[in-house]
């Protein structure tokens, strides 16, 4: 048989059904790229739109998981016109693939059960980009969200990647505000009344300050006289602050706190033991005798 009876058929197919493949591939890449366009343009108007920082993580965190789905079914989409190009019946390949997948499920419970805990927590706003949270015991900024993951960074810069199926329990520490929570221990010397009015000097004095102002929303609220330590009486009071500012603005009110509690001879007491040697009944302490040895230098 002459060689140009098969090059003649290949050439054919190339002029029609190639040409037609290589079209396909050149509208998906095209797809693909005014998916990524059209969704970081309603992003962007959604941000100009909404000011607000906790809308804008949302509408970040949805975007990208919408950005994923569209990427994925432009190119299921493709696949299926090109296995059609080359010459497959896509109907048995759809019914296998549909059996294939029937049994990937049985033995994929653990993805099926991360894509839908994943759908449910992106549904209801449990966790967005940006926020820092606490989740499969690991807490840390989440720095991405996806229908199988939670990817998080904690303070020491270690990343975690958790499974949204492994959520069970979701600790949102920047969900549209924030608190600091302190408790201020002080002598029982102290007049606790004085304390008070010290610790709501120092707030007017940091809300008073540029840098920390915008950032705390609500004067500090004194909670009162909270517990009687060992060697301590406890105030405890908390900050209502933006997002991911309490940590900021409670060091800084920790440390206005210490200098002038020093500066107003404030005692903050620190763990010390007493010693009690007793009393007889007729309240008569028994001598101590302290022996004090000089070292000798060798």
């Amino acid at each position: 048989m002459d060689i140009h009876e098969y090059i003649k058929p290949l050439w054919g197919w190339t002029l029609t059904s190639g040409v037609r493949i290589i079209f396909i591939l050149i509208l998906a890449l095209l797809a693909l790229k005014v998916a990524t366009i059209i969704s970081t343009r309603l992003l962007t108007g959604f941000s100009e739109r909404q000011k607000d920082a906790e809308f804008q993580k949302r509408t970040e965190t949805l975007n990208s998981v919408v950005r994923y789905i569209m990427k994925v079914l432009i190119l299921i989409i493709a696949a299926m016109m090109i296995l059609r190009e080359i010459g497959l019946d896509i109907g048995p390949v759809l019914a296998a693939a549909g059996v294939v997948g029937l049994a990937v499920g049985f033995g994929a419970q653990n993805l099926v059960q991360d894509v839908i805990s994943g759908f449910f927590i992106l549904l209801e706003d449990q966790i967005r980009v940006g926020d820092v949270v606490q989740i499969a015991g690991k807490g840390g900024l989440v720095e991405k969200v996806n229908l199988r993951m939670t990817i998080l960074r904690d303070m020491s810069g270690n990343v975690h990647y958790v499974r949204n199926g492994k959520i069970d329990l979701v600790t949102n520490m920047t969900k549209e505000f924030s608190r600091y929570v302190f408790e201020i221990g002080v002598a029982y010397r102290e007049d606790v009344d004085e304390v008070i009015k010290v610790i709501k000097q120092i707030d007017e004095d940091l809300r008073s300050d540029a840098e920390y102002r915008d950032n705390i929303l609500e004067p500090i609220e004194i909670l009162g006289l909270d517990q009687f330590a060992d060697s301590a009486v406890v105030i405890k009071a908390r900050y209502k602050t933006k997002p991911s500012e309490q940590w900021k603005t409670g060091r800084e009110f920790n440390r206005r706190m210490k200098r002038k509690f020093d500066e107003l001879n404030i005692e903050i007491p620190f763990p010390h033991l007493t010693l009690y040697m007793g009393q007889d009944k007729e309240g008569r302490t028994p001598p101590v005798n302290v022996e004090v040895r000089e070292r000798q230098s060798s």
